[in-house]
């Protein structure tokens, strides 16, 4: 067995008050769109596709996050390409997303506290937040969303739908089957790859989502045991904003 068909241990939980208390060293490194890259990695942004308010037309992430994808893409087999769904959000988007779980969890487990709904909740989607202190992951430009397709832009079954919120779309729960069947095995294989290749390039997984990965934030630091972060809250700079900065570079 090759590390690309290496099995997926399951994780526990992340100590969240710990890992938001983890110092970040902000790099400065700007957003990049990954709109223009070439096969083996492709850009669909899935929340601008389905919809959502204030979502992107393209995936944006920090510089060493465009280079660590390309490298896992490139581990890839031939005729496999590396998809990233979602990269750096606003802080709308965000919220958006935390609301619309939030909504559907009260729903059916209106009899939870506070606390118990938020531990549901999180599981899949972080708080809304831009504090330099703990921003939510993707607001800092390092953690994507990834999937795998064929070489003609066809989905690889990876046993759930992007941002499903059942037990499956763990990462390492179909790891758990004793017989699989031909078609989970083929999820186990699909899964496996995805995450060996991302684990090579350096980055780190959420256990409780088969797709969602981090390099340079507080997540990453916290799975990887680093001393500290390198990216915290980011934005884009609009157009307005940077030509004030260059004409005022060019008046001194």
């Amino acid at each position: 067995m090759n590390f690309l068909s290496q099995a997926i241990l399951a994780q526990p939980e992340p100590d969240w008050p710990q890992l938001q208390a983890l110092p970040i060293a902000e790099s400065d490194e700007p957003l990049v769109p990954l709109g223009l890259v070439a096969s083996p990695l492709r850009a669909y942004p899935a929340y601008f596709h389905l919809g959502v308010p204030g979502a992107l037309s393209d995936c944006y992430v920090r510089r060493s996050v465009s280079a660590q994808l390309h490298k896992a893409a490139r581990l890839l087999p031939a005729g496999i390409e590396l998809v990233v769904l979602d990269g750096w959000r606003p802080l709308m988007v965000q919220q958006y997303l935390f609301n619309t779980l939030s909504a559907a969890m009260r729903e059916h487990y209106g009899d939870d506290s506070e606390a118990e709904l938020l531990t549901r909740i999180r599981h899949f989607v972080a708080p809304p937040s831009s504090e330099p202190e703990a921003p939510s992951p993707h607001l800092t430009g390092g953690s994507v969303d990834v999937t795998l397709c064929d070489g003609e832009g066809n989905w690889l079954d990876m046993g759930t739908e992007f941002d499903d919120i059942s037990p499956w779309s763990y990462s390492a729960a179909f790891e758990a089957i004793g017989k699989p069947s031909p078609r989970e095995a083929y999820v186990i294989e699909n899964r496996r790859l995805l995450h060996s290749v991302m684990k090579h390039a350096g980055f780190t997984n959420l256990a409780s989502e088969w797709w969602h990965f981090d390099y340079g934030n507080q997540s990453w630091a916290w799975h990887s045991q680093a001393a500290e972060a390198q990216f915290g809250a980011v934005s884009l700079v609009p157009l307005g904003q940077r030509w004030l900065r260059q004409v005022a570079n060019f008046v001194q």
